[in-house]
């Protein structure tokens, strides 16, 4: 018996150049690489020096704060680059790959018979433990606390996302390994949702309390579910995690190795023939974006999608949580008046000389321009009309502004995460950084209280 979840406030945002549901195999990546700017909070210390030969799933590093999580080489090589930055913070891992892999072996899991102790050891060692996000912060989970509920979002509402009823397909066996020992990690439930008609293989797992949701983005977002099904209070922990990430967990414990498959949409308008492509986490992203073609040169590649992913060179390398790669003119021309004549071409949620509203199931085919610069935040109700979380949006971003500790947490800091305001960020007509500006709360709230 699912429970259903309707949200009303929100907004979707239709762009051109969707990923067809066609699968292609990307040309094997020479160089893999590991950006640690994924991984929010984690102090890295390395195991492996450079040079040194790695097989697929062997650990490269592991977590200051915590020796026993480890991070581990998504293929077998060899490590030729610790790049590092200001006081010697690593920033990325390279690793040249063999032409013939070599796996580590870690033997399977029988999760049926298995303790939580066991699975917990088993994943930290296996290095699937990074795929486990904790909220509050919305950082990797700390093994060490038992969360009250576990969260797992099937429904997507981002534009041209991966659509996961197509990526998870023939992954069941997977899924319900993962599924199943991820439910006694916890003394709560494991809350998983889908679309409202969705015929994704989550909705047949055991073990699961399933919602089917319905509206606009942001209602595919964890977040907007955690808040609808179990809200977080102070002292309270929840983990998430992402259905393709539970696919490489599920993996490790059938089979006892680590295979960071990806199943990733190519989308955007700048992209010939938009579709799916079967690759590996820290692929290079050119091994399939030439593929597909691309139109002109003047582009931006956003590693994620075009809300809250992050700005890539065309020879970047796909992020340790990204399904989505995609591709959108780069918005460097201005229209002369643009501000003082009537808009048909934009998405707007006012009316003042934008008729976006008048058709809602339009397609646009939208640049990276702002349309408009830095200002003061400008009171205009807007974000409460596509922020559908029982919390005041406004009112939070400045408490978080000025540090004020008391505010932030009475305010609900503790629930979100800086995703859940990439809507408020796209209709700021303030064009303030609204995920930076709760990226950066959440990180004082976690040194000041923890």
């Amino acid at each position: 018996m699912s429970k259903d979840i309707r949200i009303k406030r929100g907004l979707n945002i239709n762009l051109v150049g969707a990923a067809e549901q066609t699968i292609s195999k990307a040309v094997l990546s020479n160089v893999y690489a590991i950006d640690l700017n994924d991984f929010h909070g984690i102090t890295p210390k390395m195991l492996l020096k450079e040079g040194a030969e790695v097989k697929a799933g062997e650990a490269l590093f592991y977590n200051k704060n915590n020796e026993g999580m480890l991070f581990v080489s998504p293929v077998s090589g060899e490590l030729i680059e610790i790049e590092r930055g200001a006081r010697r913070r690593i920033l990325t891992l390279k690793i040249l790959a063999d032409k013939e892999q070599q796996q580590l072996e870690h033997g399977s899991l029988d999760v049926d018979k298995a303790s939580a102790d066991e699975i917990k050891s088993f994943l930290l060692k296996g290095g699937c433990w990074p795929f486990i996000k904790q909220r509050p912060y919305d950082i990797v989970a700390d093994p060490s606390i038992t969360p009250k509920a576990i969260f797992m979002s099937g429904y997507v509402t981002s534009p041209l996302a991966a659509e996961l009823d197509f990526t998870l397909q023939g992954k069941e066996k997977e899924l319900q390994a993962a599924v199943t020992a991820l439910g006694k990690l916890t003394p709560g439930k494991v809350h998983v949702s889908v679309g409202k008609s969705s015929d994704s293989p989550l909705t047949a797992l055991k073990g699961i309390e399933l919602h089917k949701v319905s509206g606009p983005h942001p209602a595919g977002l964890v977040g907007t579910q955690i808040n609808k099904i179990d809200p977080i209070n102070k002292g309270e922990r929840v983990w998430t995690v992402s259905p393709q990430d539970l696919v490489i967990i599920g993996e490790l414990l059938v089979t006892g190795r680590f295979n960071p498959e990806r199943i990733v949409a190519l989308a955007g308008s700048s992209v010939k023939a938009p579709k799916y492509y079967k690759t590996k986490i820290g692929t290079e992203i050119s091994t399939f974006l030439y593929a597909s073609g691309v139109n002109g040169e003047n582009f931006r590649v956003i590693n994620g999608d075009v809300l809250t992913g992050s700005k890539s060179s065309q020879d970047g390398y796909l992020g340790f949580y990204n399904n989505t790669v995609t591709a959108i003119p780069e918005g460097d021309d201005y229209e002369f008046f643009g501000w003082n004549k009537p808009i048909f071409n934009k998405i707007s949620t006012t009316r003042a000389l934008t008729f976006s509203w008048l058709q809602p199931k339009k397609k646009y085919d939208l640049t990276t321009n702002t349309n408009g610069e830095h200002r003061a935040f400008v009171v205009t109700g807007q974000y409460e009309k596509v922020f559908p979380l029982d919390i005041y949006p406004m009112q939070l971003l400045k408490a978080c502004m000025v540090k004020d500790l008391d505010e932030m947490e009475q305010l609900g800091l503790y629930e979100v995460a800086p995703e859940d305001f990439s809507l408020t960020e796209f209709i700021c007509i303030s064009k303030q950084p609204h995920q930076q500006i709760i990226r950066e709360g959440l990180d004082l709230l976690y040194k000041e209280i923890g």
